[in-house]
């Protein structure tokens, strides 16, 4: 069995805690395959705020 980098691990949780306001305990919880369905999803999230942020707005 391998093991999963704890840097990695470490950083999956900063990223889900930040994105989402989870706790390290409700994130620890989750199953490999979950906390990383949870990073891509909070990953989509921020590109799409991220690219409408960069559009150009017409001043008011």
């Amino acid at each position: 069995m391998l093991s999963y980098p704890l840097d990695r691990l470490h950083e999956e949780v900063a990223f889900i805690a930040v994105g989402l306001g989870w706790s390290y305990h409700e994130i620890l919880a989750l199953t490999h395959q979950e906390r990383a369905r949870w990073v891509r999803q909070v990953n989509r999230i921020h590109n799409r705020h991220n690219q409408w942020i960069a559009q150009p707005r017409e001043e008011a």
